[in-house]
């Protein structure tokens, strides 16, 4: 079993900045690919970020590409997001997910931007961007 905790989240103005970390169980971390996702109110989830176990392929959401960046500390068994330049439409809460397919080979976007790809999800984080 793999247990997730997000932190990080809170309010910030419009432009600003904030990273969300999430800390994972178990010593199979840096086995596992990781990804962020979000669901604002009324909406569907969607893919914000994700990256592989290696940590040598990364993946974003066309609406964050350019002001997210996912990271990974394996010795920390944690996974990051930083959010930069921040939109009131990034308001939302924010979830980490696990992939447990240890050592996945595949290196694909789609695969990764996929919900049903990831196995364990966190409680989640609000993150509320004011303009």
């Amino acid at each position: 079993q793999v247990q997730l905790g997000e932190s990080g989240g809170g309010l910030v103005q419009a432009g600003g900045s904030l990273r969300l970390s999430c800390a994972t169980s178990g010593r199979t971390f840096r086995s596992y690919s990781m990804g962020w996702f979000r669901q604002a109110p009324g909406k569907e989830r969607e893919f914000v970020a994700a990256i592989r176990w290696s940590g040598g392929s990364t993946y974003y959401a066309d609406s964050v590409k350019g002001r997210f960046t996912i990271s990974r500390d394996n010795a920390k068994n944690t996974v990051y997001l930083q959010m930069n330049s921040l939109k009131p439409e990034d308001t939302a809460f924010y979830y980490c997910a696990a992939d447990s397919r240890q050592f996945n080979t595949r290196n694909s976007g789609s695969y990764y931007s996929t919900e049903s790809t990831y196995d364990y999800w966190g409680q989640g984080t609000q993150v509320t961007v004011s303009s």
